[in-house]
C-alpha cells in the first residue's frame, strides 16, 4: 500500500498505523494533498487551512525552525455548541486556538476555536514529515462567533476547560508571539505548495497551550481573552 493508501485506510478505520518514517518535506506535502483529495472525493470541500508547530518550544523539540500546515474540511468542522463523535478516532486530543476570518487574502474577523487533532500514527508518535503527510494530526474544529479584530492579540490569555474545571491556561503569545505571524507564515507556505487562500476561509493559527485527551462525555470550552468563547461536547 501507498503512504496515501495506508493514511486513509487509518482515518477511515480509526486504527493506528506504524510511523512511515518519511524523508523528505515537499514528498509530505504531495501525500498530504492526495489525502485530503481523496476526503473531496468523497463530497467533502476545503473549507481553510490551520497551522501547527507554532510553538517555539514544539520547534526546539523536532528540531525545525519553520511551522507547518494542512487543510481543514467540511467534515472536520463542529458547530460551536454542538456534539462531536470521537468514537472513530485514534486517540484524540484537544487544544484551544483563535481563529481568522480570511477577506480579500486578509483578516476580516477573529474567534475563538477549538482543535481535536488525531494523528494516524501509533502512540501519537511520528517524525516531521510524517505529521505533515498526516495533515497534521486534523481532525475536528469548532470556531466560537467572529468579532472584529482588536488591536492587539499579541497576548490574550487563554483557558481550556474540561466538565467545568480549568486544564490548561496560556495565551496567545504562545503562537508565534502573536497569531498574526502564524497567518502570515501559512499564507506563504500554501502559496509555496500553489494553495491559494480563498475567500470566507478559516484559518486556524495554533495551539494556545498543550493539548489535552478527549474522551466521550466531556464538555470542553476555549476562553479566550475579550474574544470569546468555543465550546463543545464530545460523544462516543
Amino acid at each position: 500500500m501507498s503512504a496515501v493508501d495506508e493514511l486513509d485506510a487509518a482515518l477511515l478505520a480509526g486504527k493506528a498505523i506504524p510511523q512511515l518514517h518519511l524523508g523528505d518535506v515537499d514528498e509530505a506535502y504531495r501525500i498530504q494533498a492526495a489525502l485530503v483529495e481523496r476526503r473531496l472525493n468523497r463530497g467533502e470541500r476545503l473549507v481553510g487551512i490551520k497551522m501547527g508547530l507554532t510553538s517555539k518550544a514544539k520547534m526546539a523539540q523536532v528540531g525545525v525552525d519553520e511551522v507547518i500546515w494542512g487543510r481543514l474540511t467540511s467534515g472536520m468542522r463542529v458547530s460551536d455548541g454542538g456534539e462531536v463523535s470521537v468514537g472513530g478516532f485514534i486517540h484524540p486530543r484537544i487544544e484551544p486556538e483563535v481563529a481568522f476570518l480570511i477577506r480579500d487574502g486578509g483578516i476580516s474577523a477573529i474567534a475563538p476555536a477549538l482543535e481535536i487533532i488525531d494523528s494516524r500514527y501509533a502512540d501519537f508518535k511520528f517524525t516531521l514529515p510524517d505529521v505533515i503527510a498526516d495533515n497534521t494530526s486534523a481532525a475536528a474544529f469548532v470556531v466560537g462567533s467572529w468579532v472584529p479584530m482588536p488591536s492587539n492579540v499579541d497576548n490574550l490569555g487563554v483557558l481550556l476547560e474540561m466538565d467545568g474545571a480549568v486544564v490548561q491556561a496560556g495565551s496567545t503569545a504562545a503562537i508565534l508571539g502573536d497569531p498574526r505571524r502564524a497567518f502570515e507564515q501559512g499564507v506563504a507556505l500554501a502559496a509555496r505548495y500553489d494553495v491559494d487562500i480563498e475567500d470566507g476561509w478559516v484559518f486556524l493559527a495554533g495551539a494556545a497551550t498543550a493539548a489535552v485527551p478527549l474522551a466521550p462525555g466531556a464538555f470542553v470550552r476555549a476562553v479566550v481573552e475579550g474574544l470569546g468563547t468555543a465550546s463543545v461536547k464530545a460523544v462516543s
